[in-house]
């Protein structure tokens, strides 16, 4: 199962990108920015309803701490998140464009906010000092 979620923001860095107020109280983002358009693919209302309750009980870190980390760590703006459920474990995927237009895919595990993998070019220009 997979949700995308895709920015249509063009101002702005990492932070302007992202108002607080969608992502607020652990809820997975369903809009990266006032001007996206969403696509919930196969996933239903109650796949939704069930990752939500998730983040409640503090099982899946919510999307918020994750891209609190991106924007301490990176530059970069939003272009697309991706929330996968693998084997019954949650993944997320965050596409940054950087400040020499590269992407970046950075994948996190859902339940613990760990980094699992980054993948991309000129990653090190993106890096915040």
């Amino acid at each position: 199962m997979k949700a995308a979620l895709h920015s249509l923001a063009s101002t702005g860095r990492f932070g302007r990108c992202l108002p607080r107020r969608f992502i607020g109280a652990g809820l997975l983002a369903l809009a990266v920015s006032l001007g996206t358009g969403i696509s919930a693919g196969a996933l239903g209302d109650q796949h939704w309803e069930a990752l939500h309750a998730e983040v409640r009980r503090g099982d899946v870190v919510p999307l918020e701490t994750i891209l609190d980390w991106l924007e301490a760590h990176y530059i970069g703006e939003v272009l697309e998140v991706e929330v996968e459920r693998e084997n019954g474990y949650v993944e997320y995927e965050i596409k940054l464009l950087g400040p020499q237009n590269q992407v970046v895919e950075f994948e996190f595990d859902g339940q613990s906010g760990q980094l699992m993998s980054i993948e991309g070019v000129r990653i090190n220009e993106m890096r915040r000092p």
